[in-house]
């Protein structure tokens, strides 16, 4: 019998890589994301291999959330895996010039949306003493490094959740643990410097970054693991970076 993996922020990135990945392994795929477009050209290439179902909600929205996830039908509602990687990153300002409403996007998006969906996700879990889930972290929830300030708290902020969750759901059985990637080519720079598309492509010039594709087969090679084996917490780099800020460019 085919397990269900619901992943958020499916519609790119990481996210869809996962999605991609888990549907040509016989996975049944709950795809979670806010661009309905997206979610049904998703949809329409992944149901060539398995069965899908798409939830279009933004995890920042509490009531939608909750919503969503109990509406789903009986054949995508027992949730084996749950792959946390919605995150978003905004702005790379010192502290004190720092926006508001940035700081707010990530807090809300990168833990608090983490929180709720883990939270509607998480009972059914605890009810059959299985499960397991993946929180998509960063290297900027290991180290703090220049302008980082707020982005790296919510990612030292979902590294903390994750030990916590493993702790906590350990009585049920329940496998938890983070995935913390490097640098990885995904629309993430654009986000973060508000759609300027040759800031964002500096960032990966020089080297070869991580791709998504990298960090998805990770993911499933996690998951697929024996029951008995939880990979607990994993940092990913591509080769050329050392460290937050030690990358080698040509």
């Amino acid at each position: 019998m085919s397990k269900t993996a619901l992943v958020t922020g499916a519609t790119s990135g990481i996210g869809k890589a996962t999605a991609q990945i888990l549907a040509k392994n016989n996975y049944k795929i709950i795809l979670c994301g806010r661009r309905d477009d997206r979610l049904l050209e998703l949809k329409n290439e992944l149901s060539a291999f398995t069965e899908v179902h798409t939830l279009s909600f933004d995890v920042r929205d509490k009531k939608a959330v909750f919503e969503s996830i109990n509406s789903l039908p009986e054949a995508f509602s027992t949730i084996d895996v749950l792959v946390n990687n919605a995150g978003n990153a905004h702005g790379l300002d010192p502290i004190q010039n720092g926006d508001l409403d940035d700081w707010d996007a990530m807090i809300d998006i990168n833990v608090k949306g983490l929180l709720y969906v883990s939270k509607a996700v998480i009972p059914q879990m605890i009810e059959r003493k299985s499960g397991h889930i993946i929180n998509i972290g960063s290297i900027a929830g290991k180290e703090v490094y220049p302008n980082g300030n707020v982005y790296c708290a919510s990612k030292h902020a979902v590294d903390a959740l994750n030990q916590a969750m493993r702790m906590d759901l350990n009585p049920y059985g329940i496998r938890v643990g983070a995935i913390h990637p490097g640098a990885v080519e995904t629309e993430f720079s654009e986000v973060r410097f508000k759609g300027d598309v040759d800031k964002a492509a500096n960032v990966y010039k020089g080297f070869e970054p991580l791709h998504p594709e990298d960090i998805a087969d990770i993911i499933h090679f996690v998951v697929s693991r024996p029951y008995h084996v939880n990979i607990a917490d994993l940092m990913v780099l591509p080769t050329a970076q050392a460290s937050a800020t030690i990358l080698k460019r040509d």
